[in-house]
């Protein structure tokens, strides 16, 4: 959004009591006074690094005695030794380290030396370095584990676990090391994709295979390097909290947001063998996919760097227990809070510290001194050290981590079975819990069965008299098995009564289909038929769950289930989420069975409907990729009959453009709503509400169980957290109170322009600014040698009147979905 500098003076005369200060901009630091910060935290400028002389960092380390070790993302490795709090910039001391190593992404100081991961194609891997006369200064230099990598997803972290050994992470631009010596990952990975897979519409990276991103662990002079865990995109960094498991902090491409594929950035458990499912472009598994592992913590769109548990601050329980994430696009530091739950855990989120801009890549505890030291930087861009500490009334002492009895008894089962990883198997303690309701329990006896023979344990599928238990069997004998096994896995799968399982169990039901076929064979015509009998009535789902619809469409379509390319296409055209549609589209693209000529001009028109949709830079390549794999499965004739709709691609269309679908009704405000709303009780229509939530253009940033964009806030918990009161104002008047999570900022150029969005991307003195939440891929670039001044914006990014073209009884409906979080059996349908 573009205004002239009158319009602006205007806004800031009118928000003058409620804004901050308007601050003049020159080309440093992001001074201290822009941050936003919890009560009680303050944040101080440690030190302005000379963008010429000493690059842009990237990675800290805590020093033996208390300064600091960064490295410059292109360049050397510093000292630092910070000024006291309370004194000037000016008084830290920085100098460069006298060791031929740098463009270190990753930087470890112990007793036994300093690791510095290096991120240069040329050189990578990690080394070590050690002072072997006490003078402080590295004499001595250990190649460690050469590397094949570089680049933003190259080495990264590397950290010392409390086990005493150390633990590296790697993106997916990095080959796995040539010498392993174990690995607690089942070595049979593979892309595993039904349907085949389509590269990444820009072609990145688009001959990366699985495992993608990897963790090692190591011993501290190099040797027992061990494989842990694998299916990242581009961790950049991990951290083990106090009860001694690992997290990791990752990422989908940002260029897929708006495709089906794309998941939100996301904190992950790193369990002992586990995979998280990344693999290149449309090839990305769901998290629900019961061969891999979800997620903690979903945030949002977002670009991953470091993470630190707040252990040896002083700062409140909260934050010394929370893990402190760094999204380095948007300039936020989330704070995650986790309490055990199973033998895993669940989580809250909240932003710590925003600023903007504030490109974040690294975050360190200084025990000594109690705080957080937080670096930005990198591509670069200016780079700063800043010491975040708190000066507040609240208790600081040692906190105790949150835990429990229960929490305590299933982690210490958990980690049983992760010891069969590498070592003796006990198969009596390992079928024990295959049918645990505990996902990561299941998960380690599953890794713990596939790295034995499977005569040893392959008898006990039929035996299994639990269905999550059968289900867990039947993945494990599809990934480690042969094809022989392929009629004694789909016919103990047969013998599981649908109705009877839950929404899970159905979802791991059907990837464990979907790996029977892809692992074992296309198997035989009888059993193919029975399947379809077992799921076809089924699809679409009678409770709208979007996940089930789409894994019954994956595996009808691929058994060419009867008039499935009919059901198909409905949801095409009746869903309202892109998302949804989107893959239906994918799915149906090489279907050669079960076509007419209505059907073909219906999803072939939708490549045109689809036209007003935006997500990331592929998104419209991915759109047209899956049309022209579909034209290519046409005869002649049937693009004859077709005309102008397999011709040239439908040209892209203003997305605002579709903000007024129909015609006004009123200017709704929250008080006339409000009353209209608490004076119904009954009668609510769930399909109206579903279809109004795509109407009012909800979908297209926000998610709700399971679908939509993310540009906005998950809705989908939001009726059980809000009232109605609190959903009418945010709909309504979205910019009374703004998160600082998704808070814009307004620039006044030199020329007198402003632009308000959000800063997304930064390279060098560009900022790439993200004015239109419904165009995440369409950037406004503005040097910051022309900003004048800058602030935050007190105008929300959300659009107004979005509901004003629905009736009064479209409304109600609508929120009643909201509460209902998308469940057609929520109480608020029985009334």
């Amino acid at each position: 959004m573009r205004r002239s500098r009158f319009h602006v003076l205007l806004t800031l005369v009118a928000g003058a009591l409620l804004a901050p200060p308007v601050m003049a901009f020159d080309l440093g630091a992001t001074p201290p006074s822009a941050f936003r910060v919890p009560a009680g935290f303050q944040v101080d400028l440690v030190y302005e690094v000379p963008l010429a002389e000493q690059g842009s960092w990237v990675c800290l380390t805590p020093d033996l005695d208390g300064k600091i070790l960064a490295s410059d993302q292109y360049g050397k490795i510093y000292r630092v030794t910070p000024a006291p709090v309370g004194s000037t910039a000016d008084k830290t001391v920085v100098e460069a380290l006298d060791i031929e190593i740098g463009m270190a992404q990753g930087l470890l100081r112990t007793k036994d030396g300093l690791y510095v991961d290096v991120n240069n194609k040329e050189n990578a891997g990690l080394y070590r370095f050690q002072d072997t006369d006490g003078d402080g200064k590295f004499e001595k230099k250990d190649y460690l584990i050469p590397l094949n990598g570089g680049g933003e997803h190259g080495p990264h972290a590397i950290i010392e676990g409390p086990d005493g050994r150390l633990y590296l992470c790697a993106g997916n631009q990095t080959k796995l090391p040539e010498k392993i010596d174990a690995s607690r990952v089942p070595k049979h990975w593979s892309e595993d994709h039904m349907l085949g897979r389509m590269p990444d519409a820009r072609g990145f990276m688009a001959n990366v295979p699985a495992p993608g991103g990897f963790i090692l662990s190591l011993k501290p002079d190099g040797s027992d390097i061990e494989l842990l865990s694998t299916g990242f995109r581009n961790e950049y960094d991990i951290a083990f909290n106090p009860l001694g498991d690992l997290f990791t902090y990752d990422a989908d491409m940002e260029w897929d947001v708006g495709t089906p594929w794309y998941r939100p950035t996301r904190v992950n458990h790193v369990t002992s063998g586990s995979e998280f499912g990344w693999r290149n472009g449309t090839g990305k598994w769901p998290e629900y996919f019961a061969d891999s592992l979800g997620s903690v913590a979903d945030i949002g769109y977002g670009s991953p760097t470091g993470i630190v548990f707040g252990i040896g601050t002083k700062f409140p329980a909260k934050f010394q227990n929370s893990l402190l994430i760094s999204d380095w696009s948007f300039g936020v530091v989330y704070a995650v809070s986790m309490t055990p739950k199973d033998s895993s855990y669940e989580a809250k989120v909240e932003p710590f510290v925003s600023a903007s801009p504030m490109p974040v890549t690294d975050l360190i505890v200084s025990p000594n001194e109690g705080c957080i030291y937080m670096s930005v930087g990198g591509r670069k861009v200016q780079s700063a050290l800043y010491r975040i500490r708190y000066t507040g009334p609240e208790d600081v002492s040692p906190a105790k981590f949150p835990d429990s009895a229960d929490a305590q008894k299933a982690r210490q089962a958990r980690r049983e079975l992760e010891s069969m990883h590498r070592g003796s198997f006990d198969l009596a303690k390992v079928l024990a819990q295959v049918g645990s309701p505990d996902r990561s329990m299941r998960t380690a006896a599953r890794i713990a069965l596939e790295h034995q023979d499977p005569k040893l344990w392959r008898d006990a599928l039929a035996k299994a008299s639990t269905p999550q238990a059968a289900i867990t069997l039947a993945v494990a004998l599809c990934r480690k098995g042969e094809s022989s096994d392929q009629a004694a896995i789909q016919n103990k799968l047969l013998s599981l009564s649908w109705q009877s399982l839950s929404a899970t169990e159905k979802l791991e039901l059907l990837r464990a289909y979907q790996l029977s076929f892809l692992r074992l064979g296309d198997g035989n015509a009888d059993f193919r038929g029975k399947i379809v009998q077992q799921l076809d009535s089924h699809f679409p789902a009678e409770d709208g769950d979007s996940r089930l619809d789409r894994e019954l469409a994956r595996v009808l379509v691929y058994l060419e289930a009867p008039k499935i390319i009919d059901r198909c296409v409905g949801k095409m055209r009746t869903s309202g989420s892109a998302d949804d549609q989107i893959h239906y589209a994918f799915c149906l693209r090489e279907a050669t069975n079960g076509w007419n000529e209505s059907l073909r001009k219906q999803y072939f028109q939708w490549f045109y409907d689809v036209a007003t949709a935006r997500g990331g830079a592929s998104f419209g390549g991915f759109i047209e990729n899956i049309r022209q794999a579909a034209i290519k499965k046409l005869s002649d004739d049937e693009k004859s009959s077709l005309g102008e709709l397999v011709g040239a691609p439908p040209a892209p269309k203003d997305p605002l453009a579709d903000l007024e679908p129909r015609k006004l009704v009123k200017q709704w405000t929250v008080d006339e709503l409000e009353k209209t709303a608490d004076s119904k009780q009954k009668g609510f229509d769930f399909e109206r509400g579903k279809q109004m939530f795509a109407v009012a253009q909800c979908y297209k940033c926000h998610r709700f169980n399971g679908q939509g964009g993310i540009q906005g806030p998950d809705l989908t918990a939001s009726g059980g957290r809000f009232s109605t009161h609190d959903m009418l104002v945010a709909i309504v008047e979205p910019s009374k109170a703004i998160s600082d999570q998704y808070e814009a900022t307004q620039f006044l150029l030199e020329d007198d322009t402003v632009v308000t969005g959000r800063v997304a991307n930064l390279n060098g003195n560009n900022l790439m600014v993200s004015t239109n939440m419904l165009d995440p891929a369409n950037f406004t670039n503005v040097s910051r040698n022309k900003i004048v001044e800058m602030k935050a914006s007190k105008v929300s990014m959300m659009p107004t009147g979005l509901l004003d073209t629905l009736n009064q009884d479209e409304v109600l409906d609508l929120l009643a979905y909201l509460k209902s979080g998308g469940n057609p059996k929520h109480e608020v349908y029985k009334k």
